[in-house]
Protein backbone atom coordinates (compact mmCIF):
# COMPACT_ATOMS: atom_id res chain seq x y z
CA UNK A 1 0.00 0.00 0.00
CA UNK A 2 1.25 3.45 -0.92
CA UNK A 3 0.37 6.60 1.02
CA UNK A 4 0.21 9.67 -1.20
CA UNK A 5 0.43 13.15 0.32
CA UNK A 6 -1.40 15.71 -1.77
CA UNK A 7 -2.12 19.38 -1.23
CA UNK A 8 -5.78 20.18 -0.76
CA UNK A 9 -6.03 21.88 -4.15
CA UNK A 10 -3.93 19.39 -6.15
CA UNK A 11 -5.56 18.26 -9.41
CA UNK A 12 -4.45 14.66 -8.78
CA UNK A 13 -6.32 14.70 -5.44
CA UNK A 14 -9.58 15.48 -7.22
CA UNK A 15 -8.95 12.73 -9.78
CA UNK A 16 -8.38 10.18 -7.01
CA UNK A 17 -11.10 11.03 -4.51
CA UNK A 18 -13.93 12.63 -6.54
CA UNK A 19 -15.59 9.27 -7.29
CA UNK A 20 -15.62 8.55 -3.55
CA UNK A 21 -16.57 11.90 -2.04
CA UNK A 22 -19.53 12.12 -4.43
CA UNK A 23 -20.67 8.54 -3.80
CA UNK A 24 -23.87 8.39 -1.68
CA UNK A 25 -22.69 5.22 0.11
CA UNK A 26 -19.42 6.90 1.14
CA UNK A 27 -21.28 10.00 2.31
CA UNK A 28 -23.65 7.82 4.38
CA UNK A 29 -20.60 6.18 6.00
CA UNK A 30 -19.51 9.71 6.92
CA UNK A 31 -22.96 10.44 8.44
CA UNK A 32 -23.80 12.56 5.35
CA UNK A 33 -21.12 15.05 6.35
CA UNK A 34 -19.40 16.52 3.26
CA UNK A 35 -15.66 16.27 2.85
CA UNK A 36 -13.85 19.63 2.89
CA UNK A 37 -10.60 20.75 1.33
CA UNK A 38 -8.64 23.89 0.55
CA UNK A 39 -5.18 25.40 0.68
CA UNK A 40 -4.78 24.62 4.41
CA UNK A 41 -5.24 20.87 3.85
CA UNK A 42 -2.88 18.01 3.08
CA UNK A 43 -4.63 14.77 2.12
CA UNK A 44 -3.14 11.41 3.00
CA UNK A 45 -4.50 8.92 0.47
CA UNK A 46 -4.01 5.14 0.75
CA UNK A 47 -3.74 3.49 -2.68
CA UNK A 48 -3.31 -0.21 -3.36
CA UNK A 49 -3.59 -1.99 -6.70
CA UNK A 50 -4.80 1.23 -8.32
CA UNK A 51 -7.70 1.62 -5.88
CA UNK A 52 -8.15 4.29 -3.20
CA UNK A 53 -8.66 2.38 0.06
CA UNK A 54 -8.96 5.41 2.30
CA UNK A 55 -8.00 9.00 2.92
CA UNK A 56 -7.55 11.44 5.76
CA UNK A 57 -7.58 15.19 5.07
CA UNK A 58 -5.35 16.99 7.59
CA UNK A 59 -6.03 20.69 8.17
CA UNK A 60 -3.52 23.17 9.55
CA UNK A 61 -5.26 25.36 12.10
CA UNK A 62 -4.65 29.06 12.81
CA UNK A 63 -2.77 28.20 16.03
CA UNK A 64 -0.31 25.94 14.17
CA UNK A 65 -1.96 22.68 15.17
CA UNK A 66 -3.46 20.00 12.96
CA UNK A 67 -7.01 18.72 12.74
CA UNK A 68 -8.57 15.57 11.32
CA UNK A 69 -12.23 16.45 10.88
CA UNK A 70 -13.41 13.78 8.46
CA UNK A 71 -11.99 10.78 6.67
CA UNK A 72 -12.89 7.64 4.75
CA UNK A 73 -11.64 4.06 5.21
CA UNK A 74 -12.98 1.46 2.75
CA UNK A 75 -14.75 -1.33 4.67
CA UNK A 76 -13.45 0.18 7.94
CA UNK A 77 -10.17 -1.67 7.27
CA UNK A 78 -8.03 -1.19 10.42
CA UNK A 79 -4.86 -1.90 8.43
CA UNK A 80 -5.54 1.07 6.14
CA UNK A 81 -6.53 3.37 9.00
CA UNK A 82 -3.43 2.48 11.02
CA UNK A 83 -1.14 3.01 8.04
CA UNK A 84 -2.63 6.45 7.36
CA UNK A 85 -2.36 7.43 11.04
CA UNK A 86 1.25 6.23 11.13
CA UNK A 87 2.14 8.58 8.25
CA UNK A 88 0.32 11.54 9.78
CA UNK A 89 1.89 11.04 13.21
CA UNK A 90 5.35 10.65 11.64
CA UNK A 91 4.87 13.98 9.86
CA UNK A 92 3.37 15.97 12.75
CA UNK A 93 4.77 14.61 16.05
CA UNK A 94 8.45 15.59 15.57
CA UNK A 95 7.38 19.22 15.10
CA UNK A 96 5.47 19.18 18.39
CA UNK A 97 2.26 19.96 16.52
CA UNK A 98 -0.99 19.47 18.41
CA UNK A 99 -2.99 16.82 16.56
CA UNK A 100 -6.73 16.57 17.24
CA UNK A 101 -9.29 14.38 15.51
CA UNK A 102 -13.04 14.00 15.32
CA UNK A 103 -13.30 10.21 15.30
CA UNK A 104 -16.19 7.92 14.40
CA UNK A 105 -17.09 5.74 17.41
CA UNK A 106 -16.24 2.64 15.37
CA UNK A 107 -12.61 3.84 14.99
CA UNK A 108 -11.85 5.03 18.54
CA UNK A 109 -9.93 1.83 19.33
CA UNK A 110 -7.55 2.28 16.38
CA UNK A 111 -6.91 5.94 17.21
CA UNK A 112 -6.35 5.07 20.90
CA UNK A 113 -3.87 2.40 19.84
CA UNK A 114 -1.86 5.14 18.12
CA UNK A 115 -1.71 7.35 21.22
CA UNK A 116 -4.89 9.41 20.90
CA UNK A 117 -7.01 10.04 23.99
CA UNK A 118 -10.68 11.06 24.09
CA UNK A 119 -11.25 14.63 25.25
CA UNK A 120 -14.98 14.88 24.52
CA UNK A 121 -17.46 12.11 23.78
CA UNK A 122 -20.54 12.68 21.68
CA UNK A 123 -23.21 10.31 20.40
CA UNK A 124 -21.51 9.40 17.08
CA UNK A 125 -17.98 10.75 17.55
CA UNK A 126 -15.17 11.28 20.03
CA UNK A 127 -12.99 14.37 19.96
CA UNK A 128 -9.50 12.93 20.46
CA UNK A 129 -6.01 14.37 20.85
CA UNK A 130 -2.66 12.73 20.23
CA UNK A 131 -0.83 12.33 23.55
CA UNK A 132 2.65 10.97 22.95
CA UNK A 133 5.04 10.39 25.87
CA UNK A 134 7.63 13.12 26.39
CA UNK A 135 11.26 12.11 25.91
Amino acid sequence: MDILKLKGTDKKLFELVAPLVMNPAVLRQNNNYPFKTGAKYVWYVAVEDGQVDGFIPLKRTADGGCLIDNYYIRNDDARVLNRLLEEIITDTAPNGDTLCATVHKRHVKEFAGRGFRSRTEWKKYDKMQLCLPKN
